[in-house]
């Protein structure tokens, strides 16, 4: 059986155990030697609990296979001012509807970012919550009147979608001196006791620039840690892209989209929905949009998991 994640960390924490006990045999050192046995094995208790929930399988946000297990979908308004808002809306609702029809786990993190876990059959497959929503990475453009619109022309707009795997600590590391934390006042729902404290977190990575957010817990600490969580799956991204790239294993123009890729229009005039990598188009927009995601789902995931390589 190989190792799991943990292994290091536990004979580490077994060496320090040994070590203390062997420094409270000293009558100077033996209650500050009992203080930490105490902390240790308590470290060392929780550790072999993550373990040995790895072993079973039942934690999915622990091992070296992000893409197997939970996603968050980060949707962002492009161009169109306030009509780019209302598309970055109406793409969050029909993902949480589909998740729904689909009995997926939802959790909002903030306005327009979502986590997401459970599995879906999708083209005769059981597919992880990342293995789903994979490539609904990039930008989606929206062509339709909108209601602001007096004289009926048609505008285009449009929002990006990010969809980032779940990594554990121990696939991407990041140094807390390069961590700069800012805290506010959440604006979001959720009652009083939210907008009454600075439970809102900030935080950006200093070495990349990389912002993530989290608003909508009322423990500050909380936030903290769905932020940290949010900013090591957009570092692991940047990671897995240079990783592809060396290996030569980056995709033609049917592949995974980066965030600034247009992969799909939207038209309302023509009640169209066309994905511009596969070059395929559906005449259902307002069922789709309602959550029926499940038809483009069966024909594109079987098409962009195959990896082709660059000509």
């Amino acid at each position: 059986m190989s190792d799991s994640p943990y292994t290091a960390q536990l004979a580490v924490l077994a060496q320090k155990i040994t070590e203390a006990q062997t420094l409270g045999t000293d009558p100077e050192y033996a209650e500050m030697a009992k203080q930490e046995i105490e902390r240790l094995t308590a470290e060392k208790t929780m550790l072999e609990t993550a373990e040995a929930q790895f072993a079973s399988g039942a934690d999915e946000t622990v091992g070296a296979e992000p893409t197997k297990g939970p996603c968050a979908i980060e949707i962002r308004p492009g161009t169109g001012g306030d009509e780019a808002k209302i598309w970055a809306n109406d793409l969050l609702r029909m993902y949480v509807r589909f998740c729904e029809t689909q009995k997926f786990s939802v959790t909002f993190i903030d306005e327009l970012i979502i986590k997401i876990r459970g599995t879906a059959v999708i083209a005769g497959k059981t597919l992880s919550a990342f293995e789903t929503f994979q490539f609904e990475s990039g930008v989606h453009r929206v062509q339709r009147v909108p209601e602001t619109e007096s004289q009926g022309r048609i505008h285009t707009s449009t929002a990006s979608v990010a969809v980032l795997p779940e990594v554990a600590q121990s696939v991407i590391s990041i140094r807390d001196e390069d961590l700069e934390w800012q805290f506010m006042r959440s604006s979001g729902a959720g009652g009083q006791s939210v907008n009454k404290t600075s439970s809102a977190v900030r935080l950006t990575h200093k070495p990349t620039g990389l912002v993530a957010t989290a608003r909508q817990e009322k423990k500050q600490e909380q936030n903290r840690k769905i932020a940290l969580e949010l900013l090591r799956s957009q570092l692991w991204e940047i990671e897995e892209e240079k990783r592809q790239t060396t290996l030569g294993k980056a995709r033609s123009a049917i592949g995974r989209a980066r965030r600034a890729e247009k992969i799909r229009t939207y038209n309302y005039p023509q009640n169209r929905i066309t994905d511009h990598r596969s070059k395929q188009s559906w005449y259902n927009l307002p069922v789709i949009l309602d959550g029926a995601l499940l038809s483009i789902l069966d024909k594109l995931c079987p098409m962009l998991t195959a990896e082709e390589p660059v000509a």
